[in-house]
């Protein structure tokens, strides 16, 4: 904010301010007008990071919304901090109008107390005004209407870190954030005043026994809006029954407004998201998820939900915005697919094979050193979560959680069939596929490799994974086989290989030597396939040349 010239700056910077005051002004809820405020502090204010903390009734502060990095936003939104914390807070430090900065050689004295607090990583300042990772900023939000020349009560504290620019921030930059944080403070209390409002007039529309006697703005807003809405029961028998949909809605999920009502969400959301969609109907909020449509498929849509609460007899209603994503999660999907594939074959590519070999393997700990063995699973010491320095919530991770519930990997013993299944991994290496590379070019090698690529998936069951290591080496995960299934595999596998393939307009044939090893608990996902690796290699010494390809 300050590296360019001062006028552009603050023309840029105003506009940028304006744009975000007025999203805080419009926004539909609460917990959207928190939500605004901590995006604009990031998007408009040049800070990497920020919270807002806000005052609730019994006096200390939640962490209300976060922006910037999810992981952080993830551990530490919803958490409190005590008001005595929070006020020596307030009190230390250098006073920068209303603002209060707290420099890392006195802010270590917080590192350990019950607020908040999110560490990040950093080199040490090189110079005087170069902002230290320690470094503390905090813009408290006061209730307007104070008496003059006064501060009305504390309403909240926005807490931000790190300027972009990586200097502390100068005249500008401070007054900047110390009138957006008094604008915010405005924002925030008439969002709160809209939600009173909402609730008596949801006590207005009890009195009156007529929820569809509402009134006709609302009726016109909410059957004609473009993007689906619904209005459901809260609390008795019939919570989470839906009442009401539009015409948006139904078209959405093709389902007309008749049928809608023999549903609550909970009978149309995907069996996965239906954690999701509790949690965000007993809190309000966001969240995005797959709903059914009439004809068995599921679309993505974001589903924002906002509680009607009556202050006497609690939540009434829920009113429900439903957007499609659909396209958006495709593009998605997609993403994440190329990221986690080859691009080749369509194979999963390295990375994600260690990823699905590692989630069935764990360190089995001892009396003795159950956590070393919790550190070299989790990767990073139990009990000490990575931090990095943040005045927002260390993350509480239990490492032992979920633990005691993991399903061991054995392996078969000795050179006999036991009986004993396990997951067996099929170590893959083509033989003579160089030559055909050298003779007739990589496209025929290519070819090559999608063919055979296609041949190992169709010769597995449904839930092994074929991946492609690299070059001309396969990766079978098979689980549940024995020693004598897992040798059959390998040969039906090797018989389909050598089968030949049309490549550039010829027919071209390849061989393939197979190694069998095992995963169990106790390995790391490298030593599985190194040991499956060093049985293809013998089992490839072992065969004559002439056997190891056909034709």
């Amino acid at each position: 904010m300050e590296t360019e010239s001062e006028p552009y700056v603050r023309l840029a910077s105003l506009r940028q301010l304006h744009q975000v005051m007025a999203d805080m002004n419009t926004a539909r809820s609460l917990a959207d007008t928190l939500q605004t405020v901590a995006d604009g502090v990031v998007n408009a204010l040049g800070y990497e990071m920020a919270a807002v903390n806000l005052v609730r009734p019994d006096g200390d502060l939640v962490v209300a919304a976060f922006s910037g990095n999810s992981a952080a936003e993830a551990l530490i939104t919803g958490r409190v901090g005590s008001r005595a914390s929070w006020e020596r807070r307030l009190s230390m430090g250098e006073d920068w109008g209303d603002l209060r900065f707290i420099p890392h050689t006195e802010g270590w004295v917080l590192d350990d107390d019950d607020v908040p607090q999110w560490f990040t990583d950093g080199p040490d300042p090189r110079f005087e005004d170069e902002w230290h990772p320690s470094d503390r900023l905090f813009a408290p939000m006061y209730t307007p209407g104070g008496p003059a020349g006064s501060s009305g009560e504390l309403l909240g504290v926005i807490s931000v870190d790190r300027p972009r620019n990586g200097r502390r921030p100068g005249a500008w930059g401070r007054e900047a954030l110390q009138m957006y944080a008094f604008q915010a403070a405005i924002a925030i209390s008439n969002a709160r005043l809209r939600a009173n409002m909402q609730r008596a007039l949801v006590r207005l529309e009890r009195e009156q026994q007529a929820l569809r006697a509402s009134e006709e703005s609302f009726r016109q807003a909410f059957e004609y809006a473009p993007s689906g809405m619904a209005i459901a029961e809260m609390g008795g028998d019939q919570h989470g029954r839906i009442l009401r949909t539009n015409d948006a809605l139904c078209r959405l999920l093709g389902r007309p407004a008749s049928a809608m009502r023999r549903y609550s969400f909970s009978d149309l959301v995907h069996p996965e998201d239906i954690g999701t969609l509790l949690r965000t109907s007993a809190e309000g909020g966001r969240a995005e998820l797959r709903l059914g449509r009439r004809d068995g498929t599921y679309v993505w849509v974001s589903l924002r939900n906002s509680v009607v609460a009556d202050a006497a007899d609690g939540p009434r209603f829920l009113l429900t915005h439903v957007e499609d994503i659909e396209e958006r999660k495709r593009r998605e999907l997609q993403l994440a697919h190329r990221a986690s594939h080859d691009s080749l074959t369509g194979l999963p590519n390295s990375a994600e094979l260690r990823s699905r070999l590692s989630s069935r393997l764990c360190q089995r700990p001892t009396q003795s050193g159950a956590l070393e063995s919790l550190d070299a699973a989790y990767g990073h010491p139990a009990f000490d979560p990575p931090g990095h320095g943040f005045d927002f919530a260390s993350p509480g991770a239990q490492p032992f959680e979920g633990y005691d519930h993991h399903v061991h990997t054995i392996a078969p013993e000795g050179e006999r069939d036991d009986g004993t299944k396990g997951l067996a991994v099929l170590f893959c290496d083509l033989d003579g596929f160089k030559s055909i590379n050298d003779r007739f070019g990589h496209n025929a090698g290519d070819a090559v490799l999608i063919e055979v690529a296609r041949r190992l998936s169709n010769g597995v069951r449904d839930g092994d994974t074929v991946a492609r290591l690299g070059g001309d080496e396969f990766v079978i995960l098979a689980d549940g086989l024995g020693k004598a299934d897992a040798q059959d595999l390998a040969v039906r596998l090797r018989n389909e290989i050598i089968q030949p393939i049309r490549a550039e307009g010829r027919a071209v044939r390849v061989g393939a030597s197979f190694g069998i090893g095992w995963a169990h608990c106790g390995m790391t996902a490298d030593e599985v396939l190194k040991s499956a690796d060093e049985r293809m290699y013998v089992e490839k010494r072992s065969r004559p040349k002439q056997h190891r390809r056909a034709g």
